[in-house]
């Protein structure tokens, strides 16, 4: 019997890393400076390291706070991760938590490692074990800290070294239906129209290196690709403030209707009696323009070169202006319930001193025909 081998069981990875990326909101504020004082653990600021030429405003602002620990490994279908965990803190109350899994292999087995990667619930809980550990490590370092629900996954398989060697591009025109099962961790082939959907985010600087991103993970081919997953890691932190972002305005959206059509609106009440709902409405529009702010103004993209188009090519990956849209409209909904409630406020204290001036006037009129009033 004749064993016919396909072309990506012949290629082989010599050298290569799967980046296991969960992105977490733990509070409105970080105090890094703090924080990085009370940590004891392997820790730096986190500059992104230029491979290749750029300004030097293209950073971090702030630069985050990266921390490396010791860990138990977690299986991951046939591989374990390795014993370190990164850590990332960001001053706007987001943590990143990164486990690595080391590659050696047969290129196909990519494939069934994503199918294991995607939704894995042992390295969920581990990292949620990480976070809520290392918030009560930071304690009051956290302003207002709580681990928000909304988490963000994702998976970059970095390959550095393949045998036989391959070009980026000719790799990817090979074996471009299998990459995108890899990245949509899907066992069944797909179609023409969704593999293209699937690979058409790519980018490369130079001959030997190639980033393909999807929604789901991305792959990066060549060495020396650590300032490339840096920018998809704090895509992932802006995806994750901006779901929590918009779920935090659609309670605020929430609060300020019932409370603006609630009956206590509509009932005699003292002029002062509404400030403290008009006080926690402006404090929820206020906390939530000052992390939109935060959340977009982290990273500076600001110039047309190698790391701010793979920025922008992320971002449309991810639907970020898609996100900013919406939360920018719910903002303005906000502001302008607030304003009602403020116009709904005026009126009803202006109505009430009107009432006060019409009974000093009856009373003015009233107290001459009063027998015996001191006076008259």
């Amino acid at each position: 019997m004749t064993i016919i081998m396909k072309d990506s069981d012949r290629l082989h990875i010599e050298e290569g890393l799967s980046f296991v990326v969960f992105a977490f909101d733990i509070g409105s504020w970080i105090r890094l400076e703090e924080a990085e004082q009370h940590i004891t653990a392997t820790k730096e600021r986190g500059h992104i390291k230029r491979q290749r030429p750029a300004p030097q405003y293209f950073d971090y602002d702030p630069p985050p706070l990266r921390i490396t620990q010791e860990t138990n490994v977690v299986a991951v279908g046939a591989l374990h991760t390795l014993p370190q965990v990164e850590t990332i803190l960001y001053d706007f109350g987001a943590m990143m938590v990164i486990y690595r899994l080391p590659l050696q292999g047969s290129f196909s087995a990519l494939l069934p490692l994503s199918e294991t990667l995607y939704d894995h619930a042992l390295l969920m809980e581990h990292a949620q074990q990480h976070v809520s550990q290392l918030i009560r490590t930071l304690g009051t370092y956290i302003e207002k800290a709580n681990c928000s629900p909304f988490v963000e996954d994702y998976n970059i398989f970095s390959i550095a070294k393949t045998h036989p060697a391959v070009p980026p591009s000719q790799l990817l025109e090979q074996h471009r239906g299998l990459i995108a099962q890899i990245l949509r961790s899907e066992d069944e082939p797909l179609s023409s129209q969704e593999i293209q959907d699937a690979t058409a985010s790519c980018i490369a600087y130079g001959q030997h290196d190639l980033t393909v991103i999807d929604w789901n993970a991305a792959m990066m081919l060549g060495q020396e690709m650590d300032d490339v997953r840096a920018v998809l890691e704090i895509i992932n932190v802006e995806l994750v403030e901006r779901r929590f972002l918009d779920h935090q305005l659609d309670l605020a959206l929430d609060e300020a209707y019932a409370t603006l059509t609630s009956k206590e609106w509509y009932t005699i009440r003292w002029p002062g009696s509404m400030v403290a709902n008009l006080r926690r409405i402006a404090g929820l529009q206020v906390d939530s323009a000052i992390l939109f702010e935060r959340v977009t103004n982290t990273l500076k993209p600001l110039s047309d070169q190698y790391l701010a188009r793979v920025y922008r090519m992320a971002s449309q990956r991810f639907y970020l202006q898609s996100w900013d849209i919406s939360i920018r409209r719910k903002l303005e909904t906000l502001d302008n319930l607030y304003g009602k409630m403020t116009d709904h406020t005026g009126n009803r204290r202006m109505e009430i001193l009107e009432w006060i001036i019409i009974i000093l006037i009856a009373i003015s009129i009233l107290l001459p025909f009063i027998p015996g009033f001191p006076g008259y």
